[in-house]
C-alpha cells in the first residue's frame, strides 16, 4: 500500500510538471506569434528597455557593415579579416570571428523578425538591415562556400585590400568596372558608397587601383634601398637570426627587385599584406607605414629563395 500511494504521488506530480511545461511552452509561442521578444541574448544592434529590443544606433552600423562586406567580398574569411582592418567587435568588444559573422547574417531578428520552429512573425522590434541588403546577402550564401572561393580567385587582384584608408579612418573599398571590354579597377570611400560625401572635400572619393598600387610597390622599392631602412630590418631580423650579416640583408631586399614582376598577383599580394601596415590616402599624398616585422620575415623568405636560384642556374 505504502508503495501504491507513493507511486500515485509520483504520477500526479510528473503530471504537473508536463502541465506546467506545456503552458509555459503555449505562451512562448502565443508571445512570439504577437511579435514579442522573449529574452535570450542579446543581439549586435540591439538593447533591452521595458522587456523590449529597442535599436542601438552605434552598433546597428556594425552589423549593416557586416552585410555589406559579406556582398562584396562574397567570402567569410575575408569578411572578418576586413572588420577586424576597420576594428569593429561585438557587443562585448572582442574582434568579431567568423561564426560570429555567419550568426549575424542568418538572424532574422535584424529584419524585425521573430522566429519560432521555422515559422515567422512580425517582431515587434525595429528593423535594422534593409530587405534588399539581406536578400543580396543570402543570394551569395546559397552558392557553395567551394565555389565562391573559385570565384574570389578569378577576381581582379587588390594589393591594399584592408591596407588603404582615408582621412578620417574608414577603408577604402576595391571596385572594378568594365567599359568597351577592358576593365577598370578602382578604390572608393565608404562615404561615397553610403552616398553622404556630398559637399565635404576633405576626403580621396575615389582613386585608380593601378595608380595607387603602383606608387605604393614604388614607394616600397625606394624605401628597402635606404640604409636606414636595411639597417632597421636587419636589427629586426637578428632577433630570430643572430647569424645574419647586413650585407645578407642588403642582398636579399635587393634581390626583391628583378623577382617582383616575376611573380603571381597572388603572391604579390602576400607580400604587400605582410610589409604594409597602413596607406593614408589623402588631397596632398598618400603616407605608407611598414611592418618591420613583415620586412624581418621577407629576408628570411628571400634568403631561402637565393640557394634555389642559384642552383637552377
Amino acid at each position: 500500500m505504502g508503495r501504491l500511494t507513493l507511486n500515485i504521488l509520483l504520477s500526479f506530480a510528473q503530471f504537473e510538471r508536463e502541465v506546467i511545461g506545456e503552458r509555459i511552452r503555449d505562451k512562448v509561442a502565443a508571445s512570439k506569434a504577437r511579435g514579442m521578444w522573449m529574452g535570450g541574448k542579446v543581439p549586435l544592434g540591439y538593447d533591452v528597455a521595458n522587456r523590449k529590443l529597442v535599436v542601438n544606433e552605434a552598433e546597428a552600423a556594425r552589423v549593416r557593415r557586416v552585410f555589406a562586406l559579406f556582398v562584396e567580398t562574397g567570402s567569410g574569411v575575408e569578411t572578418v579579416r576586413r572588420l577586424q582592418a576597420e576594428e569593429i567587435t561585438a557587443k562585448s568588444g572582442r574582434p568579431l570571428d567568423k561564426g560570429d559573422v555567419y550568426k549575424i547574417l542568418n538572424l532574422r531578428t535584424y529584419l524585425g523578425e521573430v522566429t519560432r520552429r521555422g515559422n515567422v512573425y512580425r517582431g515587434e522590434h525595429q528593423a535594422i538591415v534593409p530587405r534588399e541588403l539581406w536578400d543580396r546577402a543570402h543570394a551569395v550564401l546559397q552558392v557553395s562556400p567551394r565555389s565562391r572561393a573559385a570565384q574570389n580567385r578569378q577576381r581582379p587582384p587588390a594589393l591594399l585590400r584592408g591596407l588603404i584608408f582615408g582621412m578620417d579612418g574608414r577603408a577604402l573599398s576595391p571596385t572594378h568596372c568594365v567599359k568597351k571590354g577592358r576593365q577598370y579597377r578602382y578604390y572608393v570611400a565608404q562615404r561615397v558608397l553610403k552616398g553622404n560625401a556630398a559637399g565635404d572635400d576633405s576626403i580621396v572619393r575615389r582613386v585608380s587601383a593601378a595608380e595607387i598600387e603602383g606608387a605604393v610597390i614604388a614607394q616600397l622599392r625606394a624605401l628597402l634601398r635606404q640604409p636606414e631602412i636595411v639597417v632597421g630590418i636587419w636589427l629586426a631580423a637578428r632577433r630570430d637570426a643572430p647569424d645574419l650579416t647586413e650585407r645578407e640583408v642588403r642582398d636579399a631586399l635587393h634581390r626583391l627587385d628583378p623577382l617582383w614582376d616575376e611573380l603571381f598577383p597572388a603572391e604579390q599580394a602576400r607580400i604587400v599584406q605582410a610589409l604594409v601596415e597602413r596607406v593614408t590616402i589623402g588631397p596632398d599624398g598618400a603616407d605608407i607605414r611598414l611592418r618591420v616585422e613583415g620586412l624581418a620575415g621577407l629576408v628570411h623568405d628571400l634568403g631561402a629563395m637565393a640557394p634555389a636560384t642559384r642552383r637552377a642556374a
